[in-house]
C-alpha cells in the first residue's frame, strides 16, 4: 500500500483513532493490508473482519504478534495495537481501497481493467496480468480474489510505481460488481460470458446478465468495453457502452468480433488457432487445456490492445503460460494416466467445456474416465442442468463417469437412463470411496477429467489421484 499516517487513514475511514503507546498520529504506514492474520508482515495493517464462524476481532493478536501495526476494529480489543474503531469493517476497507486508487490514479500513470464474466474470470485475469507484467508494475489478485474483500485487498496492493491494476469482478447478488467496480472507475471493461453460474443467487439468466453488465456502467465514461461478441447478451451490452461514450472492442470467433480467432486445433499438448487483430493474422499455441481458453485468450490480448500492447507481444507472452491457475485445468499425474483436475469451479458452460476438451485430447487408444461432483449455486435449474450434464458426457462416449457425492446422483441417474451401464457410469457417496476404486479402476493410457464446484472440494480427490499416479 502507499504510504498513509495513522491520522489520515482514520479520516478517511470516519474512524476513532486510538492510539497505543508513543505511536504519533503523523505515524505512517505502507504495509500489507488484510483481513487474513496469517498474510501479516511487519508494518501491516489487519482488518478485523466479523463472520458467521470466526470473528476477526479474535486475532488481532496474532496479527500483532506477526507485526501488524494497526488493526481496523468494530470495537476496542484489548490487545497492544493502535486501533481505529469503524461501524462496518468490511465497508472501511473498501473505503481505504477507494482512497488509495483515487490518489496513485492521481498521479496519471496507473491505469485500470476490469474483468467479469460467469466464467473465465481467473484464467483471463492470469493470461492479462502476464502481457502487461512486462510492460510495467501489475497488480492482480492472487487466486480468485474477487468478492467484497478479496478485491479490496487486492486493491491496495499498488503502490505509486504500479502501471496496471487488473481486477476480477465476481458477484453473488446483483449490485455486487456495481459496488466492488465503482471503488476504482475501470480504463476497461472486459465482460467475458453471460452463463447459468450462480444463477441461482440472481433468479436466472437476464438477471444474471443484468448484473455482469454493471462493470460496464461503472467504467470511466471516456473508457473501453471489451465485450465478446458471440455471447448476444454481452454482445447486447455495446448499446450501454456507446450511451456513455465508451469505445468497444469485440472479441470471439465469429465475423463480428475485432479480435478474432479461426482454425482452432485442440490435443493433449494445448490448443492451435489463428489470432487476427489489427488487420494482421498470427498463429497462437495456447498450452493451457481446452478450446474454451481461446476465448480467454482473445479477451487478454484485446484488453492488453486497448493499453497499446501489441497483438503479436500480447500472442508471444502468452505462450509461456502453462497452467491457467492450480485446479483449472491443471494437468498431473504421468504420461501414462494423466489426470487433468479442473475442480476449483463448476457451472454447466465450464463443465461442458471440460468434457468436450477430455473428448477432445483423448487418443483412439486411450480412455476417457471423467470424474463429476455437483454443481453449486443453480437455484431451481439444478435439477435439469444436472441431468443435461450426464447426457452430455455419454453422448461424448465418456468410457467412464464416476460420480461422486448425494448431490450429484441426479447426474450418475442421467447417464444411466442415457445409456451408460454395466459399470461404465458408477457413484460413490464420498472422496474416499471414489478414490479407492479409482485407485484399482485406472490403467495406462487413461486420460482422468475431475470436475466439480469448489464447494464440492474434488479438487482434492483430484490431488490425491495426481500423486499416485504420478
Amino acid at each position: 500500500m502507499i504510504a498513509l499516517s495513522l491520522a489520515e487513514i482514520a479520516a478517511v475511514l470516519g474512524g476513532d483513532l486510538r492510539l497505543v503507546g508513543a505511536v504519533a498520529p503523523d505515524t505512517l504506514v505502507d504495509g500489507v493490508v488484510d483481513t487474513d492474520s496469517r498474510n501479516m508482515a511487519p508494518g501491516s495493517i489487519f482488518v478485523a473482519k466479523p463472520g458467521a464462524e470466526t470473528d476477526g476481532h479474535h486475532f488481532v493478536g496474532a496479527a500483532l504478534a506477526a507485526g501488524a501495526v494497526l488493526a481496523i476494529v468494530e470495537h476496542p480489543v484489548d490487545d497492544e495495537i493502535t486501533q481505529i474503531v469503524v461501524p462496518d469493517a468490511v465497508a472501511a476497507l473498501a473505503d481505504l481501497a477507494r482512497e488509495v486508487v483515487a490518489r496513485v490514479r492521481a498521479g496519471g500513470s496507473l491505469k485500470i481493467v476490469g474483468i467479469t464474466g460467469s466464467n473465465g474470470k481467473t484464467t483471463t485475469k492470469n493470461f492479462l496480468a502476464r502481457i502487461l507484467s512486462d510492460e510495467g508494475e501489475t497488480v492482480a489478485p492472487i487466486n480468485s480474489y474477487n468478492n467484497e474483500v478479496g478485491a479490496p485487498v487486492t486493491m491496495l496492493r499498488i503502490t505509486h510505481d504500479t502501471r496496471y491494476l487488473v481486477s476480477e469482478f465476481g458477484a453473488d447478488a446483483p449490485g455486487s460488481i456495481a459496488r466492488l467496480a465503482g471503488l476504482v472507475e475501470p480504463d476497461v471493461a472486459v465482460v467475458l460470458m453471460v452463463g447459468l453460474a450462480h444463477a441461482g443467487g440472481f433468479g436466472g439468466i437476464e438477471a444474471t446478465a443484468r448484473a455482469k453488465s454493471e462493470l460496464v456502467a461503472a467504467a470511466v465514461p471516456a473508457g473501453t468495453a471489451v465485450l465478446n461478441v458471440d455471447d448476444p447478451r454481452v454482445a447486447a451490452m455495446r448499446d450501454l457502452a456507446v450511451s456513455r461514450g465508451m469505445t468497444v472492442v469485440g472479441f470471439g470467433q465469429g465475423a463480428a468480433a475485432d479480435v478474432r480467432a479461426r482454425d482452432l486445433e485442440v490435443t493433449a499438448a494445448g490448443t492451435d488457432c489463428i489470432i487476427e487483430a489489427a488487420g494482421e493474422s498470427r498463429p497462437l499455441h495456447l498450452r493451457v487445456l481446452g478450446a474454451h481458453h481461446v476465448n480467454n485468450a482473445l479477451a487478454a490480448i484485446a484488453a492488453a490492445g486497448v493499453l497499446g500492447v501489441s497483438a503479436a507481444d500480447a500472442i508471444a507472452r502468452l505462450e509461456t503460460v502453462e497452467i491457467a491457475e492450480r485446479w483449472r485445468m491443471q494437468p498431473l499425474g504421468s504420461d501414462r494416466v494423466r489426470i487433468i483436475n479442473d475442480a476449483y469451479n463448476a457451472s454447466p458452460d465450464s463443465m461442458a467445456a471440460a468434457l468436450r476438451t477430455l473428448a477432445q485430447i483423448t487418443g483412439p487408444d486411450e480412455r476417457t474416465v471423467a470424474v463429476l461432483g455437483a454443481m453449486s449455486e443453480l437455484g431451481e435449474t439444478a435439477g435439469e442442468e444436472h441431468d443435461r450434464i450426464g447426457l452430455l458426457a455419454v453422448r461424448l462416449n465418456i468410457q467412464r463417469i464416476v460420480v461422486v457425492g448425494q448431490e450429484a446422483r441426479r447426474l450418475y441417474i442421467s447417464a444411466i437412463g442415457e445409456g451408460s451401464w454395466d459399470s461404465e457410469a458408477v457413484f460413490f457417496p464420498d472422496q474416499d470411496s471414489a478414490f479407492e476404486y479409482l485407485r484399482t479402476e485406472l490403467r495406462d493410457g487413461d486420460r482422468v477429467l475431475v470436475k466439480s464446484s469448489n464447494s464440492v472440494g474434488l479438487r482434492h480427490l483430484g490431488d490425491r489421484l495426481g500423486e499416485s499416479f504420478s
